[in-house]
């Protein structure tokens, strides 16, 4: 690319979202839409015009991961340049910036309480108060291999009252706060920025991925009466329980897409690529879904000669394993009491979606709707791009704009705040 479109680059308002998975890698250019009717309250999916479009996607097959971790960098570099080319091609410009998605078992979610004194008499609580008692909250002591990855506030108590979502300018003495801590792996996490360096890329920001997919695919109805979103990747998937309006639980289960696609190899004694073709085109994880027992020819292992198996019997191998992965999320939600607290259902993003059967499955086990999340809260998103799969990089660039806006609304509080102390000073 030529140095006028890069330098285009640095001064168009863009942001980029980078979803690198255990199949593939994507990554979305977005631009902030050039209209007066955009404000804070557009983004994601609170309703209104959304505040960006679509400039261009690039998707390239993963290569150089093993179960959501990187091991072989060189490989995770050329993966990410392949996507980002295709991606600035599209958009004309050069991408300098980037949000990138971090996911896989080494995830960890815990809550966590702290409290300060606001002084010996009650008083109005300050913004930097709240700060303050969620910094108490996050205290937490971590072991030298783990990082923060994000620390989500869900509620203050004041002087024993409960359930206060904003305290600012409410008196009393002791301020409290719950907070739920993301921890992720100290090194899985800096090989994922070093890969991204290698390909010519800053990382603004890490974020959790079923944190980004459901910035670009709740809805703010789904967040207050309680939603489960689960991104159903290749080697894991992650959750996350959104309630009242803030995370109240977060996980990472070591069961994804290919685990699917190797019971499917092993049972049927065929190759790996001819098992991942089965799983997208044939398998049922459903049974009642299931009209007659249909044959379908398969290749054989080792050169042998091809044979012929039945629908039925795809079923008979993916239905467990998915009855097994949903039975590991329900856990997670008894573990953290809030297995009654979903009534807006579960959303089902990631390529693991698609599975045919599974919103049904899901609705039976769990009792609960249940519908398939795709990325809004973008304009112009092509159609080919407009799939579960694609979720987490539209809700990156979401994430990132909603930061740039509410960091561009400090700043400008920031500078009413010093130009009023200027006045009262003169």
């Amino acid at each position: 690319m030529d140095l006028g479109a890069r330098s285009l680059a640095k001064k168009a308002n863009i942001v980029v979202g980078v979803d690198i998975g255990s199949s593939k890698v994507c990554v979305l250019i977005a631009g902030v839409r050039p209209t007066e009717e955009q404000t804070a309250t557009s983004l994601g999916t609170n309703g209104g015009h959304p505040a960006l479009e679509c400039m261009g996607v690039g998707v390239a097959d993963s290569k150089g991961l093993r179960k959501g971790l990187i091991v072989n960098l060189e490989a995770a570099k050329v993966a990410v340049e392949r996507a980002l080319e295709q991606a600035e091609d599209v958009a004309g410009v050069a991408v300098e910036f980037a949000l990138v998605g971090v996911a896989g078992a080494h995830i960890r979610g815990v809550n966590s309480r702290g409290g300060i004194a606001l002084g010996t008499r009650p008083r109005d609580v300050q913004r930097e108060d709240m700060q303050r008692a969620i910094d108490s909250a996050r205290g937490v002591s971590l072991p030298e291999d783990r990082v923060v990855l994000h620390v989500f506030p869900q509620e203050f108590f004041l002087d024993g009252q409960d359930n206060i979502r904003q305290p600012v300018g409410l008196l009393g003495q002791k301020l409290e706060a719950n907070v739920h801590i993301v921890t992720a792996s100290a090194t899985a996490e800096q090989n994922l920025v070093s890969a991204l360096n290698l390909a010519g890329i800053k990382v603004s920001g890490t974020v959790l991925e079923p944190f980004a997919a459901a910035e670009a695919c709740l809805s703010p109805e789904e967040r207050e009466q309680g939603c489960c979103l689960l991104d159903l990747g290749a080697a894991t998937t992650e959750m996350i329980v959104i309630t009242d309006g803030v995370v109240r639980h977060t996980a990472a289960i070591p069961v994804g897409g290919d685990h699917f696609t190797n019971d499917l190899a092993v049972g049927l004694r065929t190759p790996v690529p001819e098992a991942e073709a089965l799983k997208r085109e044939h398998a049922c994880v459903f049974r009642e879904l299931l009209r007659g027992d249909s044959p379908i020819e398969i290749s054989s292992v080792g050169g042998r000669p091809p044979r012929t198996v039945f629908s039925r019997m795809l079923t008979d191998i993916a239905e467990p394993r998915a009855t097994e992965l949903l039975e590991l999320v329900h856990a997670e939600l008894e573990h953290g009491g809030l297995d009654s607290r979903i009534g807006a259902g579960v959303v089902l993003t990631g390529g693991g979606a698609r599975l045919r059967g599974l919103p049904d499955l899901v609705e039976r086990l769990f009792g609960v709707p249940v519908r398939l999340g795709r990325p809004r809260g973008i304009a112009r998103v092509p159609e080919e791009f407009a799939h579960p799969e694609f979720t987490v990089a539209a809700g990156l660039a979401l994430y990132g704009h909603r930061a740039q806006a509410g960091a561009g609304q400090q700043s400008r509080s920031a500078g009413w705040r010093q130009k009023w102390k200027d006045v009262w000073k003169g």
